[in-house]
This record gives structure tokens, C-alpha cells and sequence, in this order.
């Protein structure tokens, strides 16, 4: 059994793209061993709903979701709801029981709010899950990438690697003037795995397949 927590810098940076893309390529090139996709935590309608459209042979979990899509702190006291992280451990765990490979996407960023006390960071580090951090490729990536990396390192997560993420059709000069790779790798002394270019259907899963084997992968699998 593999697991990787996908987790970002901040919301809507490509997090759902890449757990995608990596879904895609495992199913495409590992059919003989079984997927299994967790969304921890979700507030409001998306993620899960769209991997379940993507994937429709794959397992998707979704253990704990609330209907106000803002951070779960907030949605959890709206709703005059618990935020139960045990029963998110437990569905994890019953997960990684049954499947070989386990993609767990987190929720926004890794400074992002879990319970009034932890942050994803907490989580990835506290449950030790083999994580990369998806940055998208922007004006700004680099200081972004430089204090995640660095919040990673203080709450001791495993951190695999960074991938970044074009939402938006870009040029070659402009993906490395914002993502200058060198720079970012000796700032941090992570290794970045690649990028995941701007895919003009995101529900084409050979593509999604394809742009994830550039990807660095056999770096996921090193101690």
C-alpha cells in the first residue's frame, strides 16, 4: 500500500488537477493494482463530485463534509456541527486497507484551518503521510513555495517534493521567468517533480495521464 497527500499552498491552485492527473496515470498504467481517492475534509460541493465523474471504477471517500464552503472552523460552528478528525483517521485507515495506491487530497492550503487548534500541516505531519505540495505557476510562486517548504519543515512533514501547476496558457519565457526551478530547489532543498501544464479539458483522462508521466514519480517512492 502507497499513500501521498496532495496538498497546496493555498485554495484553488491545481490540488484537484494533480490528484487527478496522478489518479489517471496509475489507473492507465497500474490497472492490475486497485486506486482509492480521499478527500479528508469537504466544505461545500466539488472535489468529491467531481472525482466520482472522473473515476467512476475508483473508490472515492469522503469522510467528513459540511454544506458551507468555507473553512471547516467556520462551517463546523455554522452547522452546529463536531469536526470528528478520528472519524477522518478512521476512514483513511479503512481506506489504505483496501486499496495499493491511495491519493489524499487535503483542503486549501497547508497553513489552512483544520480545527480551531491544527492546520493541514498538523495533520501531514502528526499522521506522517508522504506529501508534495502543489504550487501553481504565478507571479509570487517562488516566496509561496519558500514559506510552505518551510512550514513543512517545522511541523515535520514528509515532504516528497514540490509540483507545480499552470492553470492558465502561458509561454515558456513566462513559466520560467514566475518558477525559475534552480533558484526554488536551492532555496528550499526540495526537489521539484515537475509541472503539470494548462490542460484545456481537465476530464480527458489521457491526457491527464500523459502530463503526469513527465512527472518525476520514482522520487514518490524513495525513502
Amino acid at each position: 500500500m502507497t499513500t501521498l497527500l496532495i496538498v497546496g499552498t493555498d485554495t484553488e491552485v491545481g490540488k484537484t488537477v494533480v490528484t487527478s492527473a496522478l489518479a489517471a496515470y496509475w489507473q492507465t498504467y497500474y490497472s492490475s493494482q486497485s486506486l482509492g481517492i480521499i478527500k479528508l475534509v469537504q466544505t461545500g460541493i466539488g472535489d468529491v463530485e467531481q472525482y466520482h465523474q472522473l473515476f467512476p471504477d475508483v473508490e472515492v471517500v469522503n469522510p467528513l463534509r459540511y454544506d458551507t464552503p468555507v473553512a471547516p472552523p467556520v462551517a463546523a460552528e455554522r452547522e452546529n456541527r463536531p469536526i470528528p478528525l478520528d472519524q477522518v483517521w478512521k476512514g483513511l485507515n479503512d481506506l489504505q486497507q483496501r486499496k495499493n495506491w491511495v491519493l489524499a487530497e487535503a483542503l486549501g492550503g497547508l497553513g489552512s484551518p483544520v480545527t480551531w487548534e491544527l492546520t493541514v500541516a498538523d495533520l501531514a505531519g502528526d499522521w506522517r503521510l508522504p506529501t508534495v505540495l502543489v504550487v501553481p505557476v504565478k507571479l509570487g510562486a517562488i516566496a509561496q513555495t519558500v514559506a510552505n517548504v518551510a512550514l513543512a519543515r517545522q511541523h515535520k512533514v514528509n515532504l516528497k517534493g514540490i509540483i507545480f501547476s499552470c492553470s492558465s496558457p502561458m509561454s515558456e519565457e513566462e513559466i520560467a521567468n514566475f518558477i525559475p526551478i534552480d533558484l526554488i530547489q536551492s532555496l528550499t532543498q526540495t526537489p521539484v517533480l515537475g509541472m503539470i501544464p494548462h490542460v484545456d479539458n481537465t476530464k480527458d483522462i489521457n491526457k491527464l495521464a500523459y502530463v503526469a508521466a513527465n512527472l518525476d514519480l520514482e522520487r514518490l517512492s524513495q525513502n
